[in-house]
């Protein structure tokens, strides 16, 4: 280790503020939720009739009582104060990907007198300024009303910082006009379009009325370095990723950071985060280490999906304050660094009737039956519109992960494992007994295999895959917010159940395990070249989804057209999810956000390209004239043919980083796709010079220091 970076590693250890192990608090001192607003609190703070009207709306989703705000503002009032809170918020999540909330104090005055206060009013509506957030042509500048609307299906929560706390209460985010502005409504309103499409198939089966709940889990990837690295990156600092580093020698070829022992510098870090969400009313339940070093997982219980999607826009929050604590830098980009694994979030999606989960095959033939026509409409769903759900995870990230060690590809397809395949290919062709051994599923006539709780593979190269209970869309990138995907998978699934409907409602009885069998053949047929079971990375699959016909849109730019499309448009007016000005605006956030990056990533190669590798680069190329020069002088002629050909590199790394960083400079001026190749020309060169030019004087911190945490 070089002088230099010696001195870094050693002045990054001595700044860590690592706290000692300490006895494990016995489970009963883990107060889960006791920073949630949550029901049993609800039960001590609220009069039993509003908490009853309350209940009423979270569980059943009755409209809200305008009439219990103001008890409901009382009791929350009473609760965070007790809770040391001294502020409140409306907490939303605009179009930036991120959250947003404008504090208020709970102080007001009686005259002179000072009092604490928050009413119905306070709780129901806020107006933070709209103009100043993306809004893709929604709302002009000089319109600035805009409106949050509590939800409170997403209970209220506290979030402690210093010595101070807020009350934080989970909203909508909409414009002066109504459309919105946020992640929270369309995802809603999707949930209002699923719930409704799924008691309507459910019906045809002859069920009682129930609740439906979309449920998710949803697994966070993420990165951690040290905070004293990250700092002298000023391409992390403005981008979330590196623009130039070579690979060093090992990362992760040998497969041994994968659910390693986890080092102590980090455990203590996801003990605090634990301990965080836990307060938070999160259940984080599983950590471990990732494929990549430096790389890491959390994956939470299952929850509602309205409050999954919050809760994850928190576990990111949550990540990145704790590991400032700790001096290290949490990195939610989805490809941090090059040539090692990138960091996504799998979106576990499932959908529950009553106590029934439609994922779940069962123990008699009208369970399976039931089963069966969700997996069909599924596949139909996916297959129909995949184009919309690959454009719901676009984002410049996800360009560099998609396809890439170990992340799906950006053709989308659906794995099911051989067991169901075969199961499906049996339906299609309406003959015959499953090979497997098994005993039998049956839907009518048909003999079918049993189908366990795992009847499938894991396959980690397929974009959606049936894990036995849930479907796992694995394309979503590590910082993207979950609700666009899910928005889409609630809103295709509502529509294809309805097409199953269309034709099984007003079936006779006896008739109707024929009109189904012929149906799920009739969709299998015209949907499983969806199916593949493969490996996703090969060539071969590309060639054979291309023959297939499946759209294959691995940048951004080609994949968020979708949403304009006028069959898409009609689809999300259809189901209530999106009016037309709604999906336009989407559109053009996400070009202007796309567009901005890129320039942004340009403009930050450029500048360290020029201003910190150029002159290191000359220095190291002076420094080789120079000594030539004085060994001839002195009639040294050995070494000097090492010495002339290091000059003849740095010489011409000189030359090139000129010329590429001229290339830039111009590409900076035109479109995206000229600036990302003009980027990984002048990244070619800079990582090349950076494995010959001496350690010590290299402006930059390398792959091998970063990536492994000490």
């Amino acid at each position: 280790m070089s002088t230099a970076n010696r001195f870094r590693a050693v002045n990054a250890i001595a700044e860590i503020k690592t706290p000692m192990p300490c006895a494990a608090a016995p489970v009963p001192e883990i107060h889960f939720a006791e920073d949630v607003f949550n029901i049993q609190t609800m039960k001590s703070y609220l009069p039993k009739g509003s908490c009853q009207k309350l209940l009423s709306t979270i569980r059943q989703g009755t409209p809200l009582n305008p009439e219990i705000a103001g008890d409901v503002a009382h009791a929350m009032k009473q609760w965070a104060l007790e809770r040391g809170a001294t502020h409140f918020t409306h907490w939303f999540q605009p179009l930036t990907g991120s959250t947003a909330e404008k504090h208020d104090a709970f102080l007001d005055f009686e005259g002179d007198k000072p009092i604490m206060s928050f009413s119905g009013k306070n709780l129901i509506v806020g107006e933070p300024d709209a103009s100043s957030f993306p809004s893709g042509g929604l709302r002009s500048t000089f319109e600035a009303r805009g409106y949050t609307a509590w939800d409170p299906t997403s209970p209220a929560f506290i979030k402690r910082h210093g010595n101070g706390a807020t009350l934080c209460i989970p909203t909508a985010f909409c414009s002066y006009t109504g459309e919105a502005l946020d992640k929270k409504t369309p995802l809603l309103r999707s949930i209002q379009a699923l719930s409704a499409s799924t008691k309507r198939l459910m019906k045809c089966f002859g069920l009682p009325d129930e609740k439906v709940e979309i449920t998710l889990g949803a697994e966070q990837e993420y990165f951690l370095i040290d905070r004293n690295f990250y700092l002298q990156r000023p391409d992390l600092l403005q981008t979330g990723r590196t623009v130039f580093g070579a690979p060093p020698a090992k990362h992760q070829q040998l497969e041994d950071h994968y659910f390693g022992a986890i080092r102590m510098r980090v455990l203590n870090f996801m003990t605090e985060v634990e301990k965080e969400l836990w307060t938070l009313g999160i259940p984080a339940k599983t950590r471990h280490n990732e494929v990549a070093p430096a790389q890491f997982e959390l994956a939470p219980l299952f929850e509602e999906v309205n409050l999954a999607c919050d809760h994850n826009m928190l576990i990111m929050e949550v990540l990145r304050q704790v590991a400032s604590r700790h001096n290290l830098v949490c990195l939610l980009h989805e490809k941090p660094f090059s040539g090692v694994n990138g960091s996504g979030k799998h979106n576990n999606w499932s959908i529950s009737y009553g106590k029934r989960n439609l994922f779940n095959p069962g123990d008699d033939p009208d369970q399976n039956a039931i089963f069966l026509t969700v997996l069909c409409a599924v596949i139909e769903a996916v297959d129909r519109h995949a184009d919309i759900l690959r454009a719901t995870v676009a984002g410049v990230g996800n360009d560099h992960r998609l396809g890439a060690n170990e992340a799906p590809p950006a053709v989308i397809s659906i794995y099911l494992g051989d067991q169901l395949n075969e199961v499906i290919n049996l339906l299609e062709t309406g003959s015959g007994k499953a090979s497997r051994k098994a005993s039998s599923l049956k839907i009518g006539v048909d003999t079918l295999p049993p189908l366990p709780q795992d009847a499938t593979d894991r396959n980690r190269t397929s974009p959606f895959a049936f894990t036995g209970n849930k479907f796992e869309f694995r394309a979503p990138g590590s910082s993207q917010s979950c609700s666009g995907c899910n928005v889409v998978l609630n809103m295709i699934a509502a529509e294809a159940f309805d097409r199953m409907a269309d034709v099984l409602e007003n079936v006779d009885k006896k008739d109707f395990n024929a009109v189904l069998q012929k149906q799920l053949r009739s969709v299998i047929k015209a949907h499983k070249r969806i199916i593949f079971n493969g490996d996703g990375y090969t060539d071969n699959w590309l060639n054979e989804a291309a023959r297939r016909g499946l759209p294959n849109l691995p940048m951004t730019l080609d994949a968020i057209r979708a949403l304009t499309q006028d069959e898409n448009v009609a689809l999300f007016e259809q189901y209530g999810v999106f009016n037309r000005r709604e999906l336009e605006s989407r559109y053009e956030v996400s070009l202007e956000d796309y567009q901005r990056r890129i320039h942004i990533e340009g403009e930050v190669a450029l500048e360290i390209a020029t201003s910190m590798i150029l002159p290191v680069i000359r220095n190291e190329y002076e420094k080789c004239v120079r000594t030539l020069a004085e060994a001839k002088q002195a009639e040294v002629k050995t070494g000097s043919g090492s010495i002339r050909r290091d000059a003849e590199k740095f010489g011409k790394g000189c030359d090139d980083i000129t010329g590429k960083a001229d290339l830039l400079r111009k590409a900076l001026q035109g479109t995206p796709d000229e600036i990302i190749h003009a980027m990984h020309a002048l990244r070619n060169v800079v990582d090349a010079l950076e494995k010959i030019t001496p350690d010590d004087v290299w402006p930059l911190p390398k792959y091998r220091e970063m990536l492994f945490i000490y």
